[in-house]
């Protein structure tokens, strides 16, 4: 009788675990979004701009990077909505999209410190 209980149970909880998948149509969307995280250089952009809204120019003099690489990232953190622009005149200003990518930030940071 405990086979079956046993059974059961573990039958509902992977029926529970299934259900708490997103939709089938949000997980490729989902893996495309944390791919943006896998590249160092965005990283890096994503942490200078959680303080501050900074131009191109700006970002590559703290980087230490030509301009030209620095867009092409902006340009793949903006089609990923992880950062926005913001024009004032003829420049351009970027700043994280919203909360949501800080703490996505902030929460991988905290996590690999912990082994420190």
């Amino acid at each position: 009788m405990e086979t079956t209980s046993t059974h059961s149970e573990h039958k509902a909880l992977m029926e529970q675990a299934v259900n708490n998948l997103p939709p089938e149509d949000k997980v490729m969307p989902l893996a495309d979004f944390f791919k943006v995280f896998g590249d160092s250089t965005r990283l890096k952009i994503i942490g200078i701009l959680r303080h501050t809204s900074l131009s191109v120019c700006c970002i590559a003099d703290c980087l230490g990077m030509e301009q030209s690489a620095i867009s092409h990232q902006l340009k793949v953190l903006r089609n990923n909505h992880i950062v926005k622009v913001e024009k004032k005149g003829k420049q351009s200003f970027y700043s994280l999209d919203d909360l949501h990518v800080e703490l996505l930030y902030q929460m991988g940071l905290e996590h690999i410190m912990e082994d420190d």
